[in-house]
This record gives structure tokens, sequence and C-alpha cells, in this order.
């Protein structure tokens, strides 16, 4: 089962709290969701899936040093045997003003809610854009 995007934009949740993007910073010594994946996608843009996204933030936050690649290819599997949330429920479009760029081969990169691209992305007929689930009920 795929669970990726294609040509689509996560546009900010219509509740975001912020005006621009803002850079999550951790709290304490564990990362949080919104570090983790603000790190994977800032320094590799157009490189991870959503499906790689979701699990390697897991994963990161698990600590589990030393796995093998089997081991990490079994979790992954046990991962995606549960529902998960898509990336439409990540705290980056929701709370840090970055929208989701996903290309036609379903790769996702981070799109600042005010750049051009962003806007030039809303306005694109050949892109699908959801909003980013909201934080609070209307």
């Amino acid at each position: 089962m795929d669970l990726n995007y294609y040509r689509t934009l996560i546009a900010v949740a219509d509740d975001c709290p912020v005006t621009e993007s803002v850079v999550p910073e951790a709290r304490g010594a564990k990362q949080t969701i919104a570090t983790v994946q603000y790190e994977l996608l800032a320094g590799e843009p157009y490189v991870h899936t959503q499906e790689d996204v979701l699990f390697e933030t897991w994963l990161r936050r698990q600590d589990l040093p030393g796995l093998s690649e089997q081991e990490i290819a079994r979790l992954r599997d046990e991962f995606f045997g549960r529902s998960q949330a898509c990336l439409r429920a990540s705290p980056l479009p929701k709370k840090y003003g970055w929208g989701l760029a996903f290309d036609d081969k379903g790769r996702v990169a981070l799109c600042p809610m005010e750049s051009k691209e962003y806007q030039d992305l809303l306005a694109d007929d050949g892109v699908t854009v959801l909003k980013a689930l909201r934080s609070r009920r209307a």
C-alpha cells in the first residue's frame, strides 16, 4: 500500500500561529517530531518520501543504536502494519509555517509559507493542495 503524495502541496494549517516559517527548536535532550522532520527535509530536499519521513522520525525517537539493515526493515514493516497519521498532521505545517511540497515521484521538500515557490504551488492547477490538519476545532 502506497501512502505517499504526488504533485501535492500540504499547505499550512488555517490556525497556524506564525506568519512566516520558523525553524523548530529541540526541547531538552530528546528531539521533537518537528526537529527530526525539519532536519530530514531541510538537509535533503526531494530525497525522502512521506513513508521515509514518518518511519525515520519514529525510528530516531526510539533510541535504538546499532540496528542492522534487517532489523530496520523488520521495524519498518511493523511500523506500517499499523495505521499512521500522514504528514498533514506534522507540526511543521501545523505550527511552524512550513508547506510540504511533493514532486511527481512522491519525494518531499520544505517550502516556507512566505516564499514565492509556496505561492506558485498554491496557484498551480497541476498541484493538489491539501491543508494541514488544524490544531484546534473550528
